[in-house]
């Protein structure tokens, strides 16, 4: 039997009590308890540009411990690069070709939510 079995059974005898509405006006959202404040705007901008700084550091660590040289080939050209810097760009291209493949589609729901709302706005006027 779980709690709300049985807080749901009334004793032998008793009316079942009915359910207690509360106004609108007192189901307001309480504010915070005075030691627990919601993080503002400033203290995540704070977080976001210390873990870049940690990236950032990760990655010039990176760049220094892939130093070594390597030969480049892409599509006849020919060049010598650092491993590191190889790498790099490699992962910016593909980190590009996602934003552009998100993007598109952010563009191609923009424009079906409009063509949408243009409908629905010519539904509602009178002819």
């Amino acid at each position: 039997m779980s709690f709300q079995d049985d807080a749901g059974r009334t004793p032998a005898g008793s009316k079942p009590a009915e359910p207690v509405t509360v106004p609108p006006a007192e189901r307001a959202v309480q504010p915070p308890a005075p030691g627990r404040n919601r993080p503002t705007r400033t203290a995540a901008l704070w977080v976001a540009v210390a873990v870049g700084l940690v990236v950032l550091v990760m990655l010039i660590v990176f760049f220094v411990q892939n130093q070594d040289m390597i030969t480049v080939r892409f599509f006849g050209l020919e060049g010598t690069l650092a491993l590191g810097t190889t790498l790099f760009i490699a992962a910016v291209g593909g980190g590009v070709l996602v934003a552009l493949a998100g993007g598109a589609r952010i563009l191609q729901l923009r424009l079906s939510n409009h063509r949408r709302q243009k409908t629905v706005g010519r539904a509602g006027m009178p002819q």
